[in-house]
């Protein structure tokens, strides 16, 4: 057998991890995805591999390796579990959870032991003839021969590689529906939206297949107590009050950390933060967002962003459908909460106004026509809001939007649920790998990402105004739940325990998505969001923004 290698260009680039050409085999955007884009995701499938690999010890003459090698005449990395000898040769042998394709090896399977074949031969300098993969799922071994053929295989798949990492484009989804439903980054690459948006027509909108998960079953964890500290133990995350005893929470439950006024937290807590893709968020002692951190990350995908969002007539086109879902939400509030409070006469002038500012967007030629109408319509909104509140709660009443500072209790309460959903919002945007400085409806006017406030707009009505008025009418929120000063209102320590408690009660509620047709948590959806928007300039355009509310 001939020795068949890449070119020497091959040393001066990185070496391809040979994981990475198993996937590659299997879908080519799987492969941008993990390799190129740097997104992984350790499902049940994949820890459940792992523990089958720790426990498989080879016990009939062979060797435990689990030694990470690197060929620079390949240009690949791997590590290799352990050998066994038959005959005299040398196997590397790999085992797999599920079941052989019939009497064979999956085509990603071959191309994985191959490659290990291929590292060893460099690494030790003896030829290698044959590998094996064992299907548990079957009890089957099946054999693969490491001949030209198979060398060769392997050389135009790296080479296929090293094409794709070369670009900034994602590669299209794979033709073979069946990969998708086994795939761990089906919740990020989105393919069922994807065949959904190509399949619809006028008459029939199919539903997609469920991909993406109906909750985010990790927490997030708000500390409000002054002076608690935030600190870890192996894989727990402790909360230590001030004065109380430790609280432990699982690192593996927790999706994000924020912090409230004076709470700490250790530079250990947040590099184990950044490694679990674990969001760690600070909020003012006075309810205002103060900043986040997240993992790097997102090359690529911000550099689709920014080439897409440099078109002023498609960002004209983002906005417009934004501010029409953000305005149909708030007419859908209010003639629905007027119809339950018997005030419907009293919100029609408003309503009509709105309903006048919807067709004034359809006409609107640029951004500033656009938030002219956008900003109109919500000061009408907003114009008729207190007639949706119970009379008995007169401490709660609502005279006008006031924001720097707010001047009444409805206010304050209002502010602090927009400042937990934009916390919400920059996780997801940052979790999808998106810049969040760079917007296409809001102008950088402040310290406030851009994007993020685009975002904002399809939730603030079901996510805060809402839920707002709906526990005022339940006369949950009480005078001492706020801190008054000259001119301006804070929410206390109970205050904001309640609107927390409010929000995150709120964002696990389960509702169906009129487009893509599966039902999901709100907290799901904002995600969902900043990836369908991310898909706008991604080659599969034409979900983002089009949520309403029903019923």
């Amino acid at each position: 057998m001939n020795q068949i290698s890449p070119s020497s260009a091959s040393e001066e680039l990185p070496a391809l991890r040979i994981m990475s050409l198993h996937a590659l085999a299997y879908c080519e955007r799987l492969f941008f995805l993990e390799e190129v884009e740097e997104i992984r995701v350790a499902d049940q499938r994949v820890y459940a591999g792992r523990t089958l690999h720790a426990a498989e010890l080879p016990a009939d003459g062979g060797e435990l390796l689990n030694a990470t090698l690197e060929s620079a005449a390949w240009g690949v990395k791997g590590k290799v579990d352990y050998l066994r000898y038959r005959d005299g040769l040398l196997i590397p042998f790999e085992h797999k959870r599920g079941r052989s394709r019939e009497d064979g090896a999956w085509d990603s399977d071959r191309l994985q032991v191959v490659a290990y074949a291929a590292l060893l031969m460099d690494h030790l300098g003896r030829p290698i003839t044959e590998a094996r993969i064992r299907y548990h799922a079957n009890n089957k071994t099946v054999r693969v021969v490491i001949d030209d053929a198979a060398l060769a295989d392997l050389r135009r798949a790296i080479t296929r590689a090293r094409t794709l990492a070369e670009s900034v484009q994602r590669p299209p989804v794979a033709a073979n529906e069946n990969l998708c439903a086994h795939c761990s980054l089906a919740p990020v690459c989105l393919p069922e939206e994807e065949r959904l948006l190509r399949a619809q027509d006028e008459e029939a909108t199919p539903t997609a297949i469920r991909l993406f998960p109906e909750h985010d079953e990790r927490q997030v964890l708000h500390v409000t107590e002054p002076g608690s500290r935030v600190g870890k133990q192996g894989e727990e995350i402790v909360v230590t009050p001030r004065d109380g005893d430790p609280v432990k929470f699982p690192g593996r439950q927790v999706g994000a950390i924020v912090l409230h006024g004076a709470a700490q937290i250790t530079s250990q807590t947040i590099h184990y933060a950044l490694a679990h893709n674990i969001g760690v968020h600070w909020f003012s002692g006075g309810g205002q967002y103060a900043g986040g951190i997240a993992a790097p990350g997102g090359v690529q995908r911000r550099h689709r962003q920014f080439s897409g969002l440099s078109d002023r007539a498609f960002c004209l086109q983002l906005a417009r459908r934004l501010t029409r879902a953000k305005v149909a939400n708030q007419l859908h509030f209010l003639l629905r909460s007027a119809r339950s409070h018997g005030v419907r006469t009293e919100v029609e002038e408003a309503v009509a106004a709105m309903r006048a500012e919807l067709r004034g967007m359809d006409r609107a030629e640029d951004a500033d026509q656009l938030r002219g109408h956008e900003g109109m319509a919500g000061r009408h909104y907003f114009s008729v809001l207190s007639l949706l509140l119970d009379p008995s709660a007169a401490h709660m009443q609502f005279v006008g939007r006031s924001r720097r500072p707010p001047r009444d209790r409805f206010n304050a309460a209002l502010s602090f649920g927009y400042a937990l959903l934009y916390r919400d919002v920059v996780a997801a945007l940052l979790a999808v790998g998106l810049e969040p400085a760079f917007g296409f409806f809001h102008r950088p006017r402040s310290a406030a990402y851009p994007l993020a406030l685009d975002l904002m707009e399809l939730f603030r009505t079901t996510l805060v105004d809402m839920p707002l008025v709906a526990a005022i009418n339940r006369q949950q929120w009480r005078e001492e739940d706020f801190i008054t000063t000259a001119g301006q209102v804070w929410l206390a320590d109970t205050g904001r325990k309640l609107a927390i408690a409010l929000y995150e009660t709120r964002k696990q509620e389960v509702w169906r998505h009129p487009v893509v047709g599966y039902s999901l948590s709100y907290q799901r959806a904002i995600e969902l969001e900043a990836r369908l928007l991310e898909k706008e300039w991604s080659g599969a355009p034409g979900l983002f923004a089009r949520m309403r509310l029903r019923g």
